[in-house]
């Protein structure tokens, strides 16, 4: 099962295509996250209601037209619940919140999940009472360009992977790589850094530093006595290259054609692991690409 997070509205027509702050990008977005090999999107993110009802409407009907599921944001009330797939045999459900919406209202209470610990619990409750046997939680959350995981992330997490359905807890919103970390036998990834953005040093430091840095987590999910837990953890780092706007394994010294961007790779990788590791979890491994 791949999953990504989807920032910003997507447009059916290739219309009203704009950027910061009310961020709209064209329907060939919604192609190449199929191509890419992407199952399904969270799409609760404080960017979900930059285009209001409309804009919720036209994201989640690119998607469908691209084949790739969507959890977190809603065309009606029955749409909001989570989703439940197969994956190898294993039912499993994917719930989608986030913090905020930058101050612009819901259009309807259920066209967005924004984020409450109850309302989180019961639908990872729900998820379980409906077959679900690993529940994982995409939640956009913490502070943008800060790497260290905030006290209000590390409570919620704990507090949910301790005593709530949630089985996985899988991290955007900073743009800059956070750490991953183990609370009893489940895996919270605080932050994925970007995958492929706009954001990138060269528009001024400290403000974007790393913002270009990015990671492909990999996880192995196993019964073990009884209950299905995250056995094994890797990660594969990755780096936008500006110049081309190629979702690149840092792990690769690739020719920048013009120069524009800095030669960094290996700065960025050695970044990546750093962070990914900062909080001493020791049972994660960092992986080279599947890809050139």
């Amino acid at each position: 099962l791949a999953i990504c997070h989807l920032e910003g509205t997507l447009s059916p027509t290739n219309t009203g295509l704009a950027g910061f702050p009310r961020f709209t990008a064209p329907r060939e977005v919604g192609d190449a996250l199929a191509r890419a090999g992407y199952d399904v999107c969270s799409t609760a993110g404080n960017h979900a209601a930059d285009r209001g009802w409309q804009g919720i409407v036209d994201t989640l009907d690119v998607l469908d037209a691209a084949g790739v599921g969507h959890d977190g944001t809603a065309r009606t009330e029955a749409e909001r619940l989570p989703s439940l797939r197969d994956v190898n045999g294993v039912r499993v459900a994917h719930l989608s919140y986030t913090y905020g919406l930058n101050g612009l209202g819901r259009p309807e209470p259920w066209a967005v999940n924004v984020t409450d610990e109850t309302s989180i619990r019961a639908d990872a409750a729900w998820a379980k009472e409906n077959g679900a046997e690993f529940v994982i939680l995409s939640l956009h959350w913490g502070v943008e360009r800060h790497v260290p995981p905030t006290a209000g992330q590390e409570a919620l997490a704990r507090s949910l992977l301790e005593d709530s359905d949630v089985d996985l807890i899988l991290g955007t919103h900073a743009h800059v790589i956070q750490p991953i970390d183990r609370i009893g036998d489940k895996v919270v990834v605080y932050g994925m850094g970007n995958s492929l953005s706009n954001q990138f040093t060269r528009w001024g430091l400290p403000y974007y530093y790393a913002t270009e840095d990015g990671v492909v987590v990999h996880l192995t999910v196993t019964e073990v006595d009884g209950r299905f837990v995250v056995t094994d953890t890797s990660f594969t780092p990755t780096t936008v290259e500006w110049a081309t706007y190629r979702v690149m394994a840092s792990d690769h010294s690739l020719a920048i054609g013009d120069g524009a961007y800095p030669d960094n790779l290996a700065e960025s990788r050695a970044r990546t692991v750093e962070r990914i590791l900062m909080l001493g979890v020791d049972d994660v491994e960092v992986t080279g690409a599947a890809w050139p």
